[in-house]
């Protein structure tokens, strides 16, 4: 017998009780869409957590920090210097290092001020940065030129309990639109300010290049630093300290300043992900405080996959529950079908047929049951993501909470239609068996 008669049999077959089919498709329906939007959740958990990792900074990157003080048997400093930069930069599965050198400074524009961290950076990881104003300053420019973070006004204040976090309101502090005044010697500013006899530090106007894109209270990975070009930013620190110690820079065991800028961190960018453990073990062996996104991100990963497997698991209990209905379907089908299948035996039909008919009967139940479940699914999750603060109430980053990938939902299909072929199994072999004498008498 042909495919496409048993295919027609079995539908016809179905047809037959329209309701007792509709409610065990019903039973699959449900299986399916529980499962498919129990996994989504899962699968939006895992996603949302990748996102908020990746928002604070990229899951190839390593960030090494520098020791001051060395490994036992070398007594020395373990600094972040040019020639450790070189060497991590030939490191294997290494694409580009990014030394990092903070130093303290004092900003003030008007009535306001602050003291916080100014960092050098290369060109390279400066470019990496979302600007909301301004840009970046034109490649060998020679005047040294700052880029703010979208939160940094937060912390200006006029020095009598008028900043934001005692008012709640933002100083009036315009990066773009005013010249902002730097003291790089904070030492001696607060000698000065201290007993009022030191001389007070010179002051330097430094143009701002650009601010970080978010607003004020969105936070981010650049949003509460301050940054500049690397060289500009030594070359500046150079003129102004000559041979004295700068502020932050370890001295010597004579209590003079290094030669050599010492970096307070570095990025190192590795080709893959793979590769970031490898090379975060090479660096702890160096001597170096190491680490990356990649950590948490593993560890949240496993968390998530096991969230997802126990959500994955009660919506499967759902579509178990269908199978159990599929075969009671099947097993009535063949109590009120069983003078028709001992006269197609009599016929001579192959007992492969039989099986096959049924088989594809359950399958068919299945089918129809898994495609319309996905439709509801899709339906639930569309509903689910109207609502983007569930996402930020259970992992702390907005976003779509339920997701339905491609591949779900073909799986889903497919094991629909498994579980149903599977159910009707244990039927079909019992039609395939049935004397043809005795399924010729039965009334």
């Amino acid at each position: 017998m042909r495919f496409a008669d048993l295919f027609a049999m079995s539908i016809n077959n179905l047809r037959r009780r329209k309701l007792r089919t509709a409610l065990t498709v019903l039973g699959v329906i449900i299986g399916t869409a529980s499962i498919v939007v129990m996994m989504s959740l899962g699968i939006g958990l895992r996603e949302l957590n990748k996102e908020l990792i990746e928002s604070y900074g990229s899951l190839t990157a390593i960030n090494v920090r520098g020791e001051y003080w060395g490994g036992e048997d070398s007594g020395e400093p373990n600094y972040l210097t040019d020639d450790r930069v070189r060497q991590m930069e030939k490191m294997e599965h290494v694409e580009s290092v990014y030394p990092m050198l903070e130093t303290d400074v004092i900003f003030m524009q008007g009535k306001y001020s602050t003291g916080t961290t100014l960092t050098g950076a290369p060109r390279e990881y400066l470019e990496q940065i979302p600007l909301g104003e301004g840009s970046l300053p034109e490649p060998g420019d020679k005047e040294l030129k700052l880029i703010y973070g979208n939160s940094v006004i937060q912390w200006f204040d006029n020095g009598r309990g008028g900043g934001y976090w005692e008012t709640g309101e933002l100083p009036d502090v315009d990066f773009m639109g005013r010249p902002m005044f730097v003291i790089f010697d904070t030492n001696q500013y607060y000698q000065s300010m201290g007993d009022g006899a030191g001389k007070a530090p010179k002051k330097y106007l430094v143009e701002t290049a650009g601010v970080v894109e978010g607003e004020v209270n969105s936070g981010g990975t650049y949003a509460y630093s301050v940054y500049a070009d690397l060289d500009l930013l030594k070359e500046q620190l150079r003129r102004i300290f000559r041979k004295n110690v700068i502020p932050g820079q370890p001295t010597n065991k004579k209590g003079k300043a290094y030669p050599y800028f010492i970096y307070n961190a570095c990025v190192v960018n590795v080709d893959k992900m793979e590769h970031v453990k490898e090379v975060q073990e090479q660096l702890l062996e160096m001597g170096f405080r190491a680490y990356s996104s990649s950590e948490w991100m593993e560890q949240t990963q496993q968390q998530s996959m096991m969230i997802q497997a126990v959500l994955g698991g009660i919506g499967a209990i759902s579509l178990f529950v269908a199978a159990i209905g599929i075969a009671n379907t099947m097993m009535m089908s063949i109590y009120e079908r069983t003078k028709e299948i001992g006269v197609i035996k009599v016929l001579g039909c192959d007992m492969g047929a039989i099986r096959n008919m049924f088989l594809i009967e359950s399958g068919c139940i299945g089918l129809l049951g898994g495609v319309i479940g996905i439709g509801f699914s899709y339906g639930i999750s569309l509903a689910m993501n109207r609502f983007q603060s569930i996402g930020e109430m259970m992992v702390g980053q907005a976003g779509d909470i339920s997701r339905i990938p491609a591949w779900l939902s073909l799986m889903a299909v497919g094991f629909a239609v498994l579980v149903g072929m599977v159910a009707g199994f244990f039927p079909a072999m019992r039609a395939m068996k049935l004397s043809p004498l005795a399924a010729i008498r039965n009334e």
